[in-house]
């Protein structure tokens, strides 16, 4: 009886065991197959390469005829701002005032004062000063009327570039028109709007600068002479180991000063332009 007794009790806890640790088994079993399905899914859901960039549209629209868009606006803005240091070079009195200033500080002997910024400073605001009439002028007669759509663009440059023919012509000498014509193989103008720009620019550069020598030819002769004058001294002296050029440039600043040479210098050159 008793051994009937302890045979059930080994088969009931090994029925027991058998139940609980199947599906403890079963368990582990499952949950390690969902991480597996959850790895797949997430190399499945995995994101694309980045797709390769685009070069971006621009658009340039013209406008009407009669009235240009923005953006054309925009890049003739650019392309004036891109030729402008052209303009001002050989289209302005800019150079020979800047020759002249250049001229007048090797006549006092100076050669790093005042330094080139501060000459090209002072030449770039005379001009502005010289240029301003003809400036307004060609804002109200071509430029202001292109961009509130009064005048086309061919009919806008032709007004505009009228003032600006009659500055450098006047100060244009003919010698030089021709020079040009003849190297060109063009033929001769029949008058001074036949002239072209091509011929009109080099001609009144060379004007400048011819004009702005014979300035400081004039200029050169007063501080000349002070330099003679102060290298004989020397000479005299016995005092030849003495640079002249040291002794002579305070009696030119002083001259340059009391003359009032800087209002002078500007004045005549202003006139030259009046």
């Amino acid at each position: 009886m008793i051994g009937r007794r302890f045979v059930a009790l080994l088969l009931t806890f090994f029925t027991v065991g058998a139940v609980v640790f199947g599906g403890t088994a079963t368990a582990s079993a499952s949950a390690s197959v969902q991480p597996a399905a959850a790895v797949s899914g997430a190399v499945a859901a995995a994101p694309v390469g980045p797709t390769e960039p685009t070069s971006p549209d621009v658009t340039v629209t013209v406008g009407t005829p009669d009235k240009p868009s923005e953006s054309l606006v925009i890049l003739i803005t650019l392309t004036v701002l891109s030729v402008a240091p052209a303009l001002l070079l050989l289209c302005t009195s800019f150079t020979k005032i800047f020759v002249v200033l250049s001229i007048t500080r090797n006549a006092l002997g100076l050669t790093n004062v005042p330094p080139n910024q501060v000459l090209a400073g002072l030449a770039l605001f005379l001009s502005l000063f010289i240029m301003g009439p003809v400036a307004s002028k060609v804002n109200s007669e071509g430029v202001q009327p292109y961009l509130n759509g009064e005048k086309s663009q061919s009919q806008a440059f032709e007004d505009g570039s009228k003032p600006l023919r009659e500055f450098m012509l006047k100060q244009t000498r003919p010698e030089e028109i021709a020079l040009f014509t003849k190297v060109s193989g063009a033929d001769k103008p029949a008058n001074a709007d036949a002239v072209p720009m091509t011929t009109l620019v080099p001609a009144f550069a060379l004007s400048e600068l011819r004009a702005a020598m014979l300035i400081g030819f004039v200029l050169f002769i007063p501080f000349l002479v002070i330099d003679m004058v102060v290298s004989a001294g020397l000479m005299s002296l016995g005092m030849m180991m003495l640079p002249p050029v040291t002794v002579a440039l305070p009696f030119k600043l002083l001259l340059f000063v009391l003359a009032n040479g800087w209002g002078l210098l500007v004045t005549a050159l202003v006139g030259t332009y009046s």
